[in-house]
């Protein structure tokens, strides 16, 4: 069972080595992956040090590869990596609206990704963080609506939109002028509501995003889902505001008592307390903080909830992992007896 990591020196990758070493994936062998520039750095893995490699062109000898270097690099080589072998866990966007290719969250749909053709595609991070808080209530009361307003971090953006976070604040306390290069609009003491491109009907391609992905990811589009993204300015963890229709009206009480037993979900409720979901807290935390239920007041018997998840993990590297945690666990990828590096 050999992994390797393609974009192992990105943000992402970095937390893939994390997920990895506490993760109960069996694997003798893991490599990896980057640019010419990266090539020859190392990178620590259980107090070892493992040096980055140049991504060949073609075919990598693995059984699993976790790839997060882009959709254009996804796009271009994920088939070669297939054809020799490989099955590609991939967390651009290149395959996410394929039919042939399923879009997994393993609390949802893992079995979907038994049925893969070499490529299976983690969602997008957003899309993610709602669906593991959502999809439990779906299955209990049935979602009519769906509008979700998003606060996303930075991280978004990967090490890049984090850095120029952190540079362009400095500036401003230093009465130098704040730019922007990453982002449409300058970040630090800002709210941007513009993430990825603007669609023909007015929406952003994030925000289209969710409303695809939640459909085939619940593997049914037969309720409506609108979303407003917005960055702001924040290091990683993204936070959502969740209204739900729902054709069996539900109390608050009655979404608690699911949600604190759904995997992947930890509630956290007590306003009473100033205690609810928040980046801080959610960030470097493996599951979805959800809290601030009530009952809406605009849908008889809907809910309003909100949510935070770290992007890096479950909206990435962390649900990539479990991807390839489920697949060995049903026998669908090789498990070996001993496990070394």
């Amino acid at each position: 069972m050999r992994v390797a990591i393609v974009g192992a020196t990105g943000a992402v990758g970095h937390e893939f080595l994390r997920v990895l070493e506490n993760s109960p994936l069996k694997f003798s062998e893991l490599r990896l992956y980057a640019s010419p520039r990266s090539a020859g750095s190392t990178l620590k893995f259980k107090g070892q040090d493992l040096t980055v490699e140049v991504m060949p062109e073609g075919a990598i000898d693995a059984d699993v590869i976790l790839a997060s270097a882009g959709g254009s690099i996804s796009k271009s080589q994920a088939p070669k990596w297939v054809a020799g072998g490989a099955v590609v866990i991939d967390n651009s966007s290149a395959f996410r609206y394929d039919k042939d290719v399923p879009l997994v969250v393993p609390e949802i749909n893992g079995d979907a990704a038994l049925q893969h053709k070499g490529i299976i595609a983690n969602p997008n991070c957003t899309t993610a963080i709602a669906a593991v808080a959502v999809y439990p209530l779906h299955q209990a009361f049935k979602v009519k609506r769906m509008i979700v307003s998003t606060y996303q971090a930075t991280s978004g953006a990967g090490a890049k939109g984090m850095d120029e976070l952190l540079q362009e604040t400095q500036h401003y306390f230093e009465g130098k002028p704040v730019q922007n290069q990453v982002f449409a609009h300058p970040i630090p003491f800002n709210l941007i509501p513009h993430i990825d491109s603007f669609q023909d009907n007015g929406y952003t391609k994030e925000e289209m995003k969710v409303v695809w992905e939640t459909h085939k990811i619940f593997g049914d589009d037969s309720f409506k889902v609108s979303c407003t993204a917005v960055r702001i300015p924040t290091l990683r963890a993204h936070s959502e505001a969740i209204t739900l229709e729902l054709e069996k009206p539900a109390t608050p009480e009655e979404a608690r008592q699911i949600l604190s037993q759904a995997p992947g979900v930890k509630l956290v409720d007590e306003p009473e307390n100033k205690v609810y979901p928040m980046p801080l807290n959610a960030s470097g935390k493996y599951d979805v903080e959800v809290g601030r239920i009530r009952t809406s007041l605009v849908f008889d018997g809907g809910l309003e909830l909100f949510v935070s998840g770290d992007q890096l993990l479950k909206g990435a590297a962390l649900n990539a992992v479990q991807i390839a945690e489920y697949m060995q666990a049903k026998g669908a990828l090789p498990t070996p007896e001993t496990v070394a590096l």
